[in-house]
């Protein structure tokens, strides 16, 4: 068996490791784990990732989670052009540095903003506060600002002159608010022009495929009744 990528394309990190995957030329075969259905919980999944989170990876006997794992280990095995994942020391630091800090900076405000702004009350039928909005998009713009004035600066990218997998990262995790319907990048310039740089270096139809999913999110149907009750857990934290 070759290598098995287990991705829900809703999910910002799946994202970025199914952009970094198809750019590189990794051959895998797509094992797609519905999140808001469950299918992260099931046994069989467990087997492959007992955290029971997407993405993951499996090669053979080896299984792997967390994307940022599967972004180097991707890199190293399929030896990618040195600017996805330098090896200069200073040039590396600067990609791990934005790594570490976007879980609990951009991640966590991109995806705050897309549930109470979108799925809480589309998908959930529940209502989210205005303050409790108010607050999140407080959180997220004070983020953007810290990625255009630390990261991005007067670069072409996040970490330097060319691409590498810490754009990928952000960039999927922008685009979370922006299925929302909140216009990150209107007011934005030095992002705007980012992210035109981003799409044109991935490719704009692999970009457009790895979003559409997201794209439509504001589609779906509500959920039944047996469904929210087994999501009012991630109710009460994202309120």
């Amino acid at each position: 068996m070759g290598l098995e990528l287990y991705l829900d394309l809703l999910c910002q990190p799946c994202r970025a490791v199914y952009i970094f995957a198809k750019k590189i030329g990794v051959p895998f075969e797509l094992r797609t784990v519905e999140v808001l259905k469950g299918q992260h919980n099931s046994d069989d999944f467990a087997q492959v990732n007992p955290l029971r989170k997407v993405p993951a990876l499996k090669d053979g006997d080896f299984t792997l989670a967390e994307s940022v794992a599967i972004l180097l280990y991707l890199s190293r095995k399929y030896e990618a052009p040195d600017h996805w994942y330098p090896q200069d020391l200073e040039a590396c630091a600067r990609v791990d540095e934005y790594l570490a800090w976007q879980h609990t900076a951009l991640r966590s405000s991109c995806s705050l903003v897309m549930w109470q702004k979108m799925m809480l009350p589309v998908f959930l039928g529940e209502r989210v506060p205005p303050e409790t909005l108010a607050s999140t998009l407080a959180e997220l713009d004070r983020c953007l600002q810290l990625l255009e004035d630390k990261f991005l600066k007067d670069d072409d990218f996040l970490t330097g002159p060319c691409i590498s997998v810490a754009d990928l990262v952000a960039i999927t995790e922008l685009m979370h608010p922006v299925s929302a319907g909140y216009h990150v990048f209107k007011t934005r310039p030095k992002l705007a022009a980012w992210r035109q740089r981003v799409e044109a270096a991935v490719g704009e139809d692999l970009f457009q495929e790895a979003h559409e999913v997201v794209m439509k999110a504001k589609d779906l149907p509500p959920v039944d009744t047996a469904m929210k009750d087994k999501l009012k857990p991630l109710v009460q934290v994202l309120l």
